[in-house]
């Protein structure tokens, strides 16, 4: 079934509700909003950039950041506030979402857009743990992923529950790496569907690297 098609590739934060619309309200189209082409590594990124330095402590001297590496910068900048530090391979689907060479580094750039995405995904899991457990509810994980923008079937919805909850809850950790599979495989989706009508068609192995790099 095809679903609506799909406009509004605007300036979108990554992770957040789309401006002007209440929570969980429905879209007028049929996939979450364009979240902007990836920019590729800044030349000269301005010595002023707060962001630079956190890279510059952490990148090889390829001038990348590899998921290990980043796993040690976000244990240190504490973006996961109170919540368990996030998992090695949460880490490698991180730079797989922004991962377009398949080199599984990311650099500057794209390091910044990954923590735009990652406070704009706090702030929502914030939302909905409203006691501060750490974890969600089902139902809350789906209210989550409508306000994302995202409009999914009850049964794409229950097979995301069954993948990434643990005893019934969603952990912060799972909920990120969640958000990270779902921004990354509609993107892939996205860009092969030129008729914007919700279908297209993979070749086996184009298929297998898209899925199997995230």
């Amino acid at each position: 079934m095809a679903y609506p098609g799909y406009g509004g590739y605007g300036g979108q934060m990554p992770g957040m509700p789309m401006q002007g619309a209440p929570m969980g309200a429905p879209l007028a189209r049929g996939y979450p909003p364009q979240y902007g082409a990836y920019p590729g590594t800044f030349a000269a990124p301005p010595a002023q950039d707060p962001m630079w330095s956190y890279f510059t402590a952490i990148a090889g001297q390829d001038g990348e950041v590899d998921a290990e590496e980043l796993q040690r910068c976000l244990t240190q900048t504490g973006i996961s506030g109170t919540y368990m530090p996030f998992s090695l391979e949460t880490c490698r689907i991180m730079i797989a979402m922004l991962d377009r060479d398949y080199s599984g580094k990311m650099g500057f750039a794209e390091f910044k857009e990954l923590f735009t995405a990652l406070n704009g995904w706090k702030q929502n899991f914030m939302m909905v743990d409203r006691d501060n457990s750490g974890t969600v509810e089902p139902h809350e994980l789906s209210q989550s992923i409508s306000n994302l923008g995202y409009r999914l079937s009850p049964q794409a919805l229950g097979c995301i529950i069954s993948r990434f909850s643990r005893g019934g809850k969603i952990y912060f950790d799972d909920y990120v790496a969640c958000c990270v599979k779902l921004r990354a495989v509609t993107e892939t989706f996205r860009r092969r569907d030129a008729m914007q009508q919700g279908a297209v068609n993979f070749q086996y192995d184009d298929f297998i690297m898209c899925t199997m790099s995230i």
